[in-house]
């Protein structure tokens, strides 16, 4: 199928073609990984620079990895590092990058809509490696990856939603994709936590099948899949509303009890205490292999972003 983006970042562009593009590419990669020999020449010639103004491990270490292994050159810089600290304007930045001549800017910001921002002056592909409390594309594109591996197939089935769905902004990107291959979503939370209204109207007005409830063990009843998030601390307006919220559920064998058969654990990490390490040894707990399928889903992304793979 053909795959005519120039840009990740606004998801609501993106169609259930252009998803299984995605995936499919990406199991084409995950056989290159396989390989002894793992760098392929795909992006060979091109440059793409990794501005994370914000800390990451697993997204910026497998973006990182996967343009190594397409033969990208790549830049990494962010934060503290760059002259935006003397006061230069986000801007001026970007212009002076794009003066190099690069490619691609993947970029990671606590702030919500600066990677469209820096597309609209940059003139090059942009990638979404998640910006403020707004969206996380890549990471529910490596999630769907996730779970059509795990389950052998994605859509009908009903996925729980669990934690803070306020800030959790990989939630945010998921509940559009799960919409568009018709799975139900259940969204559990504590009130002060829940799913953003602005969100859900409109995931209810494209036709979503939701359900908002704060009995987890019910939710897990009749769950196949249940993503779990971490209380994004960093995100709370002050110290007293996030201990509030922290700890409101723990998945932990005991809960398990309660869940449907098979049923399969997500989280997009860090986690802190949502899940017990004791789950970890749960078949079902698939979190740490998808946080490894992120690297050939970036490779997919990059590959087709930009142009490089039909």
């Amino acid at each position: 199928m053909a795959f005519n983006h120039k840009h990740l970042i606004d998801i609501t562009e993106y169609s259930a073609d252009d998803i299984m593009t995605i995936l499919e590419t990406a199991k084409n990669f995950k056989q290159v990984n396989e390989r002894r020999i793992k760098k392929v020449p795909t992006l060979k010639g091109f440059t793409v620079v990794n501005m994370f103004n914000e800390p990451s491990t697993r997204t910026r270490s497998s973006f990182e990895i996967a343009e190594k292994r397409l033969s990208a050159d790549s830049l990494n810089f962010g934060g503290s590092s760059t002259a935006t600290v003397k006061g230069e304007s986000l801007v001026d930045t970007v212009k002076t990058l794009c003066s190099y001549k690069i490619d691609c800017i993947v970029v990671r910001d606590r702030w919500a809509g600066v990677p469209r921002k820096i597309a609209d002056v940059s003139g090059v592909s942009v990638i979404d490696a998640g910006d403020g409390k707004h969206q996380h594309p890549t990471q529910a594109l490596l999630d769907i990856y996730t779970i059509r591996k795990e389950k052998g197939h994605i859509g009908g089935q009903t996925i729980t939603f669990l934690g803070d769905l306020k800030y959790g902004r990989t939630v945010h990107s998921l509940g559009y994709f799960m919409q568009q291959l018709g799975n139900k979503m259940i969204f559990a939370s504590p009130d002060e936590l829940k799913m953003p209204e602005e969100i859900t109207a409109e995931l209810r007005a494209k036709g979503a099948d939701i359900t908002e409830t704060d009995d987890v063990k019910a939710a897990l009843a009749v769950s196949d899949l249940v993503y779990v998030t971490r209380v994004q601390r960093e995100r709370f307006p002050d110290e007293e509303s996030y201990n509030r919220c922290k700890g409101s559920y723990i998945v932990n064998n005991e809960l398990l009890k309660a869940a449907k058969k098979d049923i399969t654990i997500l989280h997009p990490l860090p986690r802190v205490d949502e899940i017990a390490t004791e789950v970890d040894s749960y078949a079902g707990a698939a979190y740490f292999r998808q946080a490894h399928n992120g690297m050939y889903l970036r490779m997919a992304l990059l590959g087709l972003i930009t142009g490089r793979v039909q």
